[in-house]
């Protein structure tokens, strides 16, 4: 069997299942009659097509979304991952001082997990953060001004960034549509990522929160280098390869238990 006719089988396969599009070398090898490493180069020449995302032991049909998913639509997937990261992130949060938190549903969920003892300064661009926290007598929240986005409810723009240039932050928590080991922390248009990189450029601190699955997705516009940050916080499924190489640049990796 040729390379490509593996490839056409290796797809139908994952397409044909129970539904989870996922792929595991040992059935491949055995059902097609070629040696693991024969599957594993098959996957990796995939991957790199943007057909499946590889995984320890296999991989899973690559699921393209939506080029920017409402905050609604983001918030309804990866609940529990997303809410494993959240809460491993607070505990990174001192209990006072300014704290600035990326629109995004990660960000929401972060929002939502700080306890109610805690004195911080909230700086935000998400409406929804400060439709959150407003009410919470020991907060304080800055909601920054600028052009409201429909599809995320955040606030962008010359407006966003000229406020954000006047200040200094103790710790900025973004977020990402997609991360990659060379491509970064990426996400949707350049006026979000305007935003981003003014956070970063404030912050002594810096924090990217992301689930595991945004690994190995490319967004339409570079936010940041990975190395831009202090920390990585992101589950428990991650992939070992990937744990192994963010460990090997040096960066800190923090993976929340799902």
């Amino acid at each position: 069997m040729y390379p490509a006719e593996r490839h056409a089988a290796i797809l139908a396969g994952a397409r044909d299942g129970d539904g989870d599009g996922a792929l595991s070398v040992a059935e491949l090898s055995s059902r097609l009659g070629v040696t693991p490493e024969t599957i594993r180069r098959d996957l990796a020449v995939l991957e790199r097509q943007g057909l499946i995302r590889r995984h320890h032991g296999g991989a899973v049909l690559a699921r393209r979304p939506a080029f920017e998913p409402s905050l609604q639509r983001r918030r309804e997937g990866e609940r529990i991952e997303r809410a494993a990261v959240a809460r491993l992130v607070v505990e990174q949060l001192p209990e006072e001082g300014v704290v600035l938190l990326d629109s995004g549903a990660m960000t929401l969920e972060v929002a939502a997990l700080l306890p109610h003892t805690s004195r911080l300064l909230v700086v935000t661009n998400s409406l929804p953060i400060v439709a959150l926290l407003g009410g919470r007598p020991r907060l304080t929240v800055l909601a920054l001004p600028g052009r409201v986005r429909a599809v995320t409810q955040a606030t962008v723009g010359a407006w966003t960034v000229e406020r954000l240039s006047g200040l200094h932050a103790d710790v900025a928590v973004l977020g990402a549509n997609g991360v990659g080991l060379t491509s970064g922390a990426t996400t949707t248009l350049p006026e979000e990522t305007e935003v981003k990189r003014a956070m970063l450029g404030i912050a002594r601190r810096r924090i990217l929160a992301v689930t595991a699955a945004k690994f190995g997705t490319t967004s339409f516009h570079r936010a940041a280098g990975l190395d831009e940050f202090d920390q990585i916080v992101t589950d428990d499924g991650l992939d070992p390869d990937t744990v192994d190489a963010l460990a090997d640049s040096g960066l800190e990796l923090l993976l929340a238990t799902t």
